[in-house]
C-alpha cells in the first residue's frame, strides 16, 4: 500500500513504504544529514506520512533508545559533568532529539532506565520534563490530583512578589510589589535552577488545619491580625497615568497648565490646589478618587469662524488627567518626557499600600485558594505549648475532597526545614520522602506526625484533639477586595437604553440577571422586582393614546397632551421601562405598528 506524504500540511506525493521513509528521515536527522528541527510521523492506519519543518511547533528533548539501551551512557554522562561535551553536541550526535506533538504519536517514552522495554524508543531526560515552567515550581505534584496542579500553576501567575528589580524606574500601567517576599522552605529543583529565589512571590506561613469558630467554612481562612500588623503579606499597588500635549489640524494643540476659570468644564479651585505652577502634581502628594494629577486644556471640539469684530478669546475646554474615581493613593513619581512625534508627555505613578483585609485572596501552591474571613488578634488565636500561634487557619474539609496530599507533605517538610534550618527538596518524582521529614521532627523533640496540642486563646483550655500544624508557602493573589469593591445608588446611564452603565470603572449598576428575576417571581416579591427592574433601572413615563394605542406627545408651547396619529386628546400617562419604549420604536422602524391597549388597574 502506497503512503501519502505531506510536507508542512501540504500534499507532495506518494511513497511505496511510508514506515521505511519515516525511519530513513529519522536516521538522517540523527547523523546530522538533516536539520534537528525536522520531525516525521507515520500513521499505519491511514497510510500517511507527515513531515514538519515549519516554525512555531512546540518541541521537547528526549534521549534516544536503541536496542533496549539508552544512548546516553555513563561515559557520556561523565563527559557532560566534566564539561568536555555540551548539549548541542549531544543533539548533533543523535543522543538527544527534539520531538513535536505529531512525532510523539510514534514514540514510546520510558520514565526511567528501569522502565525500558522492547517497544521503548525514547527515555525522559528527567521525569520533571513533563511539567511546564509554572507547574514545575509546585512541590510534590505527584501526590495531587492533576486539575489541582493545573490550578496551582494558574495561581503562581497571579501571585504578588518582586516582578522586576527596577520597578522604581518603570511605568507599568498596573503593578503589585510584595513588601517582604521570602523564598520557600520546600523548593523544587526547577525553582532553584531558574533562580526564582531572586524574584520570590510569597511568604512562609505557619498553618494550622483546624475548623475554628465556624468562620472558616468552605474555602475561607482565618489570619493572624498581629502577623499582618508586623508586615506579613503587605503589598503596594502602583498605577501609572499618562497624558500628552496633542497637536490638532489647524495649528491648535493641547496645553499642560492650571486651567483658567473661563475654560469649559472647569472643576473648582480646590480641585487644582495640588498642582504646581506648571500644572503638574508634586510627588508624595496624597490623592483621592477623581483628583487632578495633570492640568490640561484642549481647543474646543467644534471650531467656529472668528470674525474681526469677534473680540471673544478662544474658549478652551478642560481635559485634565485625573485619578480613577474608585482609587486613591500617594503620588510616587512624575516623569516628563517627549513622544516620538515631539509632543510633551507626562507620566504620573500613584502608589497605594494594600494591607491584607477581609475578602483578600490567598493560595498555597496546591490550588488551595481561599479568602480571609476573619482577622483574629494573636491573643485570641490558638497556641502551642511553646507559644507559637498560626499565621493562617485552614479548614480540614479543604483537603480530603481535593486530594492535595502534597499540601500536607509540604507542611511537614516546611516544619522540618524550620527546625533544622535547611531547605527541603520537593521536586516532582525525585523529592525528599515523608520518612526523612519525620526523622528530623523526631530528633528535634516534636511529634513525627506533625501534630500538636493547641490551647484555645480565648479560654486557655487545651483542645481535645491534636491539630496538624506546619509551615506552608502561601501566595497573595492580585484579587484584592479594595480593587473590586463596588456599589452604587444612582449614577451614569447609557444614552440608548437609559439603563445604568456597565462595569466598576464606569460607576456601573449591579446587574440583576434573568435567573435572579425568576427567583423574585417565584418568591412572589413583586415590589422588590418592580424596584430593581424599573425604579433602579430605566423608569420612564410615556403618553399612550386611549383611542388608537399609539404614543402621544406633549406640546410645551400650548401645554397640551395629544396623539399625533388620530389627534385625540384622550391620552394617559403610563409608567414603563425605557427599554420597552425603545422596542416599540424599533418595531415601528420595521413597519410594524404596535398598539397599546389600556385598562383600569384592578
Amino acid at each position: 500500500m502506497k503512503a501519502t506524504v505531506f510536507l508542512n500540511g501540504r500534499f507532495v506525493g506518494f511513497h511505496e513504504n511510508g514506515e521505511r521513509l519515516a525511519k530513513e528521515i529519522r536516521e538522517k536527522r540523527r547523523t546530522g544529514e538533516l536539520p534537528y528541527s525536522i520531525n516525521v510521523s507515520f500513521y499505519s492506519k491511514t497510510g500517511e506520512v507527515f513531515i514538519n519543518s515549519d516554525k512555531g511547533r512546540p518541541v521537547r528533548p528526549l534521549i534516544v533508545v536503541k536496542n533496549q539501551k539508552s544512548t546516553y551512557t555513563e561515559a557520556i554522562e561523565e563527559k557532560v559533568k566534566s564539561g568536555s561535551t555540551h548539549w548541542f553536541e549531544l543533539v548533533k550526535s543523535g543522543i538527544i532529539e527534539y520531538l513535536d506533538a505529531e512525532e510523539e504519536e510514534n514514540a514510546y517514552v520510558a520514565n526511567s532506565q528501569k522502565d525500558i522495554t522492547e517497544r521503548t524508543t525514547h527515555l525522559e531526560i528527567d521525569p520533571l520534563g513533563i511539567l511546564g515552567y509554572a507547574s514545575a515550581q509546585v512541590p510534590f505534584p505527584e501526590y495531587n490530583m492533576a486539575p489541582r496542579v493545573l490550578m496551582a500553576a494558574q495561581h503562581t501567575k497571579q501571585s504578588l512578589g518582586l516582578y522586576a528589580s527596577n520597578f522604581n524606574l518603570r511605568t507599568d500601567t498596573r503593578a503589585h510589589i510584595l513588601f517582604y517576599p521570602q523564598k520557600p522552605i520546600v523548593q523544587t529543583r526547577a525553582y532553584s535552577e531558574l533562580g526564582l529565589s531572586n524574584r520570590p512571590s510569597g511568604e512562609n506561613f505557619v498553618v494550622a488545619i483546624l475548623s475554628y469558630k465556624g468562620f472558616n467554612m468552605n474555602d475561607a481562612v482565618f489570619m493572624n491580625k498581629s502577623s499582618i500588623e508586623r508586615g506579613m503579606a503587605r503589598s503596594a499597588f502602583l498605577r501609572s497615568y499618562a497624558t500628552e500635549e496633542r497637536r490638532y489640524p489647524g495649528g491648535q494643540k493641547d496645553k499642560i497648565e492650571v486651567p483658567q476659570e473661563y475654560a469649559q468644564g472647569y472643576m473648582s479651585e480646590d480641585a487644582y490646589s495640588y498642582l504646581d505652577e506648571d500644572g503638574i502634581i508634586n510627588p508624595e502628594t496624597i490623592v483621592n478618587g477623581d483628583a487632578v494629577l495633570v492640568g490640561k486644556t484642549s481647543p474646543p471640539r467644534f471650531l467656529k469662524e472668528i470674525s474681526a469684530l469677534d473680540v471673544e478669546t478662544e474658549k478652551r475646554r478642560e481635559s485634565s488627567l485625573t485619578v480613577r474615581s474608585n482609587e486613591s493613593g500617594i503620588v510616587d513619581g512624575v516623569i516628563i518626557s517627549q513622544t516620538t512625534s515631539g509632543n510633551r508627555l507626562v507620566k504620573v505613578r500613584v502608589r497605594n499600600t494594600c494591607i491584607p483585609e477581609i475578602g483578600d485572596k490567598f493560595a498555597s501552591r496546591f490550588g488551595q485558594k481561599g479568602v480571609i474571613s476573619l482577622l483574629l488578634n494573636q491573643a485570641d488565636m490558638p497556641f502551642t505549648k511553646d507559644g507559637i500561634t498560626p499565621d493562617l487557619i485552614l479548614n480540614p474539609h479543604a483537603i480530603p475532597g481535593r486530594m492535595t496530599a502534597g499540601h500536607l507533605l509540604e507542611m511537614l517538610g516546611g516544619k522540618a526545614g524550620s527546625m533544622d534550618g535547611s531547605l527541603k527538596d520537593g521536586t516532582a518524582f525525585s523529592g525528599q520522602k515523608q520518612e526523612e521529614f519525620e526523622k528530623i521532627l523526631l530528633s528535634q523533640g516534636l511529634r513525627p506526625t506533625g501534630q500538636e496540642y493547641l490551647y484555645d486563646g480565648a479560654t486557655g483550655k487545651r483542645m481535645l484533639a491534636t491539630i496538624y500544624m506546619g509551615v506552608v508557602y502561601y501566595q497573595r493573589l492580585h484579587h484584592l477586595v479594595s480593587l473590586k469593591m463596588h456599589a452604587r445608588s444612582r449614577g451614569p446611564v447609557q444614552m440608548l437604553t437609559h439603563q445604568p452603565t456597565e462595569g466598576r470603572a464606569r460607576e456601573g449598576g449591579l446587574r440583576l440577571g434573568e435567573m435572579e428575576r425568576d427567583c423574585f417571581i417565584g418568591y412572589g416579591s413583586a415590589l422588590l422586582l418592580h424596584e430593581r427592574m424599573i425604579d433602579s433601572s430605566d423608569k420612564t413615563t410615556e403618553l399612550i393614546c386611549q383611542n388608537c394605542g399609539a404614543l402621544g406627545v406633549f406640546d410645551k408651547i400650548k401645554k397640551t397632551k395629544y396623539c399625533p396619529l388620530c389627534e385625540s386628546a384622550d391620552v394617559e400617562d403610563v409608567e414603563m421601562s425605557y427599554a420597552f419604549k425603545l422596542l416599540l420604536d424599533e418595531m415601528k422602524s420595521l413597519h410594524i405598528w404596535p398598539k397599546m391597549k389600556l385598562k383600569e388597574r384592578g
